[in-house]
């Protein structure tokens, strides 16, 4: 009985694993065509054998893809529009992070009349569709002075993003224990004092989760940036879009995919560095005591 058991055991876990080895193939198939694509030659692409490995390796499109590739009527490459997408994402990032954690902060610590209105109706932010916000942003931005600019996308990115990184906090600090703040007021410390030095330095996981989760949307986002900005101010993905619908008279695809890889680069490595902790950080105020 023991050993059918344990044979059972055993068939399970090849079953579940052999499932979970399937699909994250079928899921990393787009990236490795995207890749082997990226390091071939026109001529070998143009024979249709997507799957196969080039059989001379260059990195001709890639140094094109970055540097002399044509976008629209310029031939500067991607890279000032990767770096248009950095000076954009890093400040909004920080700024929704910042504002989210001080939001969480006072609607679980400093309860006030009223407060679970206004998490609600924060909460219903998260769940407004991009589209719906579109002209009202719009409208603001022209009214500040900051259409078609990247302090613009900046405001944008922040204002959206501002309601998550509220729900993220504000369930991550409904289980803290309202002792340690009861503590501090007591020795003294105030509103400030007291989230920067015992609130923030537990705060570690969470802002891993904040983090991971704007940059991600921030970087990987098409409709705000080509609504709120264009030419040399563009994002990433504006510039991605107007180089695979540029017209030369030939498609090269392998310097696309060489694009494309470059830019979804930013947004592989935050999840390869942090993302085990993506989950951990979820799941770190879900359960109190």
């Amino acid at each position: 009985m023991a050993n059918a058991g344990t044979f059972g055991a055993r068939f399970a876990r090849c079953i579940i694993y052999g499932l979970l080895i399937f699909f994250a193939m079928v899921y990393l198939m787009p990236l490795f065509v995207a890749l082997v694509t990226s390091f071939k030659t026109l001529d070998e692409i143009r024979l249709g054998n997507l799957m196969t490995l080039p059989s001379n390796w260059t990195l001709d499109s890639w140094k094109a893809a970055w540097g002399t590739a044509c976008i629209g009527i310029e031939c500067n490459g991607i890279s000032p529009y990767f770096f248009n997408s950095l000076k954009m994402t890093v400040p909004a990032v920080i700024l929704s992070t910042v504002i989210g954690a001080l939001n969480g902060y006072v609607l679980t610590k400093w309860r006030f009349k009223g407060d679970n209105w206004l998490y609600g109706i924060i909460l219903f932010g998260c769940f407004v569709p991009y589209q719906v916000v579109l002209y009202p942003m719009a409208t603001v931005l022209g009214q500040m002075g900051l259409a078609a600019s990247t302090t613009g996308l900046i405001l944008v990115h922040t204002v959206y993003g501002v309601c998550f990184s509220t729900m993220y906090f504000r369930n991550y600090y409904i289980a803290f224990p309202n002792e340690l703040i009861s503590a501090a007021k007591i020795d003294g410390a105030r509103f400030f004092r007291i989230f920067w030095s015992v609130l923030l330095p537990c705060s570690g996981p969470i802002i891993v989760v904040s983090i991971i989760w704007q940059f991600t949307n921030i970087w990987n986002d098409f409709l705000f940036g080509a609504s709120f900005n264009s030419g040399d101010a563009a994002p990433i993905t504006v510039a991605l879009n107007n180089l695979v619908n540029s017209s030369t008279g030939v498609k090269e695809y392998n310097i696309h995919m060489a694009a494309a890889v470059l830019a979804a680069l930013p947004t592989l490595l935050v999840y390869i560095v942090a993302g085990r902790y993506f989950v951990r950080g979820l799941m770190a105020g879900s359960v109190k005591g």
